[in-house]
């Protein structure tokens, strides 16, 4: 194609300007946590006024939020939001390596999606032992009990982004051990993110104990999570010691076969 070709291809394609700029808005923040008005002004060349009611409508939509105490703004969890539902068929690539894990372990497997402060399962097989866990497709539960939630949390690239989903999360006791002080669940996080793996143990309900690690895209941001759920008699130390290692391995395995 020669630049004649390329001009009137590039006339031909619509371009919305308030668009484009939006855009530019956000990709402010690839490389930056946090910034003040001015500065998003400064690096996309926009006049303030024309940058405040841009940065407004992306705030009012969830995409920016706003610290009213600093006047910063950041990402928000829409755009996490958004990620989370990428165009990939997760499901495809899962299902065979969520029953061959179940195989192996012995135990209940499910895969989520986190979904705003929750996440959602998208699927499941169960453990063949007559007591087992039994989960249904479609139950959305709150990150901060479940063990696939924390592990989407502790891997999450964006500090900031855990703390205002623990911020907008009733930490309610589901069960006597379940976490509820937000200082303490920030430091099982970082407990998880040092072993590799979450614990839930009957945080979410008593007899139950699961095992989760999050799977990765290719720039190592959480989006899902894969987890062995198995009653209490059967979760002893040594039992949770190797499931771990087959939940972490087949979660890179699924990790791997992600696309960009």
């Amino acid at each position: 194609m020669d630049n004649n070709e390329t001009a009137q291809k590039s006339r031909s394609e619509p371009s919305i300007q308030s668009i484009n700029r939006a855009v530019k808005i956000l990709q402010c923040f690839e490389d930056n946590s946090q910034l003040t008005l001015t500065e998003i002004c400064t690096l996309v060349g926009l006049h303030k006024s024309t940058a405040y009611g841009i940065v407004t409508t992306l705030k009012n939509n969830g995409f920016i939020e706003k610290d009213e105490e600093t006047g910063v703004y950041r990402l928000g969890i829409g755009l996490y939001k958004l990620a989370s539902h990428v165009n990939i068929d997760l499901r495809t690539i899962c299902i065979p390596l969520v029953h061959e894990l179940c195989s192996v372990t012995g135990e209940t497997v499910n895969l989520v999606i986190p979904d705003e402060n929750h996440i959602i399962y998208i699927e499941k097989c169960e453990s063949k032992h007559s007591m087992r866990i039994s989960t249904t497709i479609g139950t959305r539960l709150p990150m901060y009990c479940t063990a696939v939630g924390k592990a989407i949390m502790a891997f999450h690239r964006d500090p900031d982004i855990v703390s205002q989903i623990l911020d907008q999360t009733q930490l309610a006791a589901v069960t006597r051990n379940t976490l509820t002080s937000k200082d303490a669940i920030l430091a099982e996080l970082e407990a998880t993110r040092k072993r590799g793996y979450a614990l839930d143990r009957e945080e979410l309900e008593y007899g139950l104990v699961c095992i989760a690690a999050p799977i990765l895209n290719a720039v190592g941001a959480p989006i899902a999570a894969i987890s062995c759920s198995g009653p209490l008699q059967r979760m002893d130390e040594e039992n949770i010691s190797r499931i771990s290692q087959e939940v972490t391995k087949y979660a890179l395995k699924i990790s791997s076969k992600i696309p960009y």
